[in-house]
């Protein structure tokens, strides 16, 4: 009986083993990969920041300002750009996503369209029939700014034709390697309701309405693109983290069952060694 449970509990041993050896290697990918999403999310954001910056003054130019992409509408129909993961294996990175999507379009009349990022979110809404204006897996790890560029187009032009009347795109800000949180933020209308005027000496050509409509898809762009660089960094960290965690429990498991085999073997000794004193005994 002994013996048998000692087999068992040796198989399961290995077995344990094996798959620490697989969570310890994804754990190091990431943490190699996590490296480089970092370093490419830092090396983006500052031209976001002046972008931003430069359409700001030129939104404040005058009180007069208007344009498409700043007017308010009655929202009826919206359009979300939902950036997830391509893989599982990463905690609740993509569940605490997907979920923060759900709940902000929870008592909408229309479902919102969707540009799906990442295999897991186009899986997501297709199985619940959201209208898909784009899908886009396996895009964050090689993302340039050209793919980023398609997808702000397809977001710009829905807009102008009425198709949407509020863009807002979806990601996991990397706070640290620990903490990673969904948020989402508005790409358009942009907003200008400030109303201060920003005094300036840059004459725009042909007009400061024009100039902007110009930096639109550029700022749309380059917004997608950080966000990208954001939600693969943290998909990394989650995977890392969760990773972590699973070799940390192999590890404890893995003692537990060599301290069972122990007491198991030393349980099987004991017998054998009884079974010698009784027969000794009986001679």
């Amino acid at each position: 009986m002994a013996s048998g449970n000692m087999k068992a509990i040796k198989r399961r041993i290995k077995s344990v083993a094996s798959t620490m050896q697989i969570t310890k290697a994804m754990e190091l990918v990431a943490s190699s990969k996590l490296r480089r999403a970092r370093e490419k999310a830092e090396t983006g954001a500052p031209y976001f920041e002046k972008l931003y910056e430069m359409m700001t003054e030129i939104a404040h130019t005058r009180k007069d300002f208007s344009s498409d992409f700043t007017e308010k509408r009655e929202i009826k129909n919206r359009l979300f750009i939902v950036i997830a993961g391509d893989r599982g294996l990463a905690g609740g990175y993509n569940g605490n996503l997907l979920k923060s999507v759900l709940a902000d379009c929870e008592g909408d009349e229309n479902k919102p369209h969707i540009i799906a990022i990442g295999r897991k979110a186009v899986e997501f809404f297709e199985k619940r029939d959201f209208p898909i204006a784009g899908r886009y897996p396996l895009l964050a790890e090689s993302a340039k700014t050209a793919d980023c560029g398609d997808i702000a187009n397809i977001a710009i032009n829905m807009y102008k034709n009425g198709e949407a009347d509020e863009v807002k795109i979806f990601f996991t800000a990397f706070v640290s390697p620990l903490v990673q949180d969904p948020m989402s933020m508005p790409i358009l209308p942009i907003d200008s309701d400030d109303d201060e005027e920003y005094p300036t000496l840059i004459n725009y050509d042909p007009s400061p309405e024009a100039v902007f409509d110009r930096l639109v898809p550029k700022f749309a762009m380059s917004l997608i693109y950080c966000a990208l660089n954001e939600s693969f960094a943290s998909e990394q960290a989650a995977r890392r983290n969760a990773m972590e965690n699973a070799t940390d429990n192999a590890e404890k498991m893995t003692d537990e069952l060599t301290l069972k085999y122990n007491r198991a073997r030393q349980e099987k000794i004991t017998n054998e060694i009884n079974e010698i004193v009784s027969g000794a005994n009986a001679i």
